[in-house]
């Protein structure tokens, strides 16, 4: 039986993304996988709780019809996991009514080489490495903050994401400016530019597929949809530049925040995004108070 993925919205994520493994986890790092394999052979029958992007997921995989006559989404694992301790990612996913049907386990391989078969819009992690290779090789891809807030139930027909912008949505050329000539040149650089379009940062493309989602499923009958938001520090005049560039894409934000360097986590809390992205340590951690966050291990600010 063969199976078209190239017109969906393809998410891969970990099994520690997904499900609350920080206990097993646990177990991994202080002993080693075969005492981790053994414990979840154990737990078998006991199903894993909801891990921080575990709505996120529910909620994408609403998207498709009952019957899967015009599926939108595909979510697949992309493990560390053994296949054995995959068995329990498995039961957990069938026991929350989470249909996911795809797997890959690589027992603690580097597993991002397989984005690329996926077609894989998203890779969620919980292991910085990965993410960074993913990143390496183009595709969009995110530390999953494990200890995240888990996301607030108020929307359950909305999906809610939420962006930052420079070196997440967009490149990070003017943060480049920022980090090495201060913030009166990058407004004067940013403000001198305001016509011209940012480079494309590497979540751009899954901001494109997220908007060609919401444009299939409004078409239909489906009734989820999608809210998008741009959270970033960048103020006016800089602010121009960033809404120009979303229009030169002809793509659309719900929401945009220009917050000046105020703390993002407060005003999360009141957007209720089901994840937000960001590329900074401090904004994530900051936002994992508060809502589900991962770090973008991408431009001059995650550079060595």
């Amino acid at each position: 039986m063969s199976a078209k993925i190239s017109d969906r919205l393809v998410v891969a994520i970990s099994s520690r993304a997904l499900f609350d493994f920080e206990e097993e986890n646990r177990i991994f790092e202080n002993a080693d996988d075969a005492a981790y394999m053994q414990l979840q052979l154990d737990r078998l029958a006991e199903p894993a709780q909801p891990g921080v992007a575990f709505q996120l997921v529910r909620k994408l995989l609403a998207f498709n019809t009952e019957g899967g006559e015009r599926d939108r989404v595909d979510v697949v694992l992309l493990s560390r996991n053994d296949p054995v301790s995959g068995l329990r990612v498995f039961r957990s996913a069938q026991h929350h009514a989470t249909p996911i049907e795809r797997g890959v386990f690589t027992r603690g391989r580097p597993p991002y080489h397989y984005l690329r078969a996926l077609q894989a819009n998203l890779f969620l992690s919980t292991n910085p490495d990965d993410v960074r290779s993913a990143l390496a090789a183009g595709f969009a891809a995110a530390q999953v903050y494990p200890q995240s807030a888990h996301a607030s139930k108020a929307h359950p027909l909305e999906v809610r994401i939420a962006f930052d912008g420079d070196a997440v949505l967009f490149s990070d050329e003017a943060e480049r400016v920022y980090q090495t000539q201060g913030l009166p040149a990058f407004q004067q650089h940013e403000a001198n530019k305001a016509a011209l379009p940012l480079p494309p940062g590497p979540f751009k493309p899954l901001l494109e597929a997220l908007h060609r989602l919401q444009n299939a499923a409004s078409s239909g009958t489906v009734a989820m949809r999608l809210r998008t938001a741009l959270v970033t520090a960048r103020s006016a005049p800089a602010h121009e530049r960033a809404i120009r560039t979303l229009m030169h894409w002809n793509v659309a934000v719900d929401e945009a925040m220009f917050l000046g360097g105020l703390d993002k986590g407060p005003f999360l809390r009141e957007f209720q995004p089901d994840f937000f992205f960001d590329d900074q340590t401090g904004h994530v951690e900051s936002a994992s108070r508060h809502v589900p966050s991962g770090q973008v291990h991408a431009g001059v600010r995650n550079e060595p």
